[in-house]
């Protein structure tokens, strides 16, 4: 079950697509979070749905809020799938141990060995605002987690 809104959301420290650390608790107290959990890189509703954040990310900036993408795939294979599309985002590698932060979240599915569609807005302070779990062909809507960002 995916962690609910009030909930202070599970700190974790993963590799981005260029092998830095990157770790939710740097933000807290500074930013606003959006962490999108995808099934894989190089897919159809992937590729879409990372583009739309990527074509619209002003308007994440201007709320003070910093994303992060995460997938099971490796560093490598998200180095190449960010510089392919153009994604100057981090995205994050919860490959190994394999899928612990999307455990952690509540959104891995076990039978298909990746992360569901699981979006999810923390606070500066580290609490669950609003989130949003879609099944893997199922895209999101980016001006639902906009929008929720405004309540902020």
């Amino acid at each position: 079950m995916a962690i609910q809104v009030g909930d202070k959301a599970p700190d974790f420290e993963l590799k981005d697509n260029h092998g830095a650390t990157v770790r939710l608790s740097d933000f807290r107290g500074r930013r606003n979070v959006v962490v999108l959990f995808y099934p894989f890189a190089f897919t159809g509703v992937c590729t879409g749905e990372l583009c739309d954040v990527r074509d619209n990310l002003p308007q994440f900036s201007d709320r003070d809020t910093q994303v992060l993408a995460v997938s099971n795939d490796s560093i490598h294979t998200l180095r190449v799938f960010g510089e392919q599309e153009g994604l100057e985002y981090p995205l994050l590698s919860d490959f190994w141990p394999h899928g612990n932060v999307s455990r952690a979240y509540g959104v891995f599915d076990e039978d298909k060995g990746c992360a569901v569609r699981g979006t999810f807005i923390i606070d500066k302070e580290g609490v669950v605002r609003w989130t949003v779990v879609n099944g893997l062909p199922d895209a999101r809507d980016l001006n639902e987690y906009v929008k929720a960002l405004d309540t902020l």
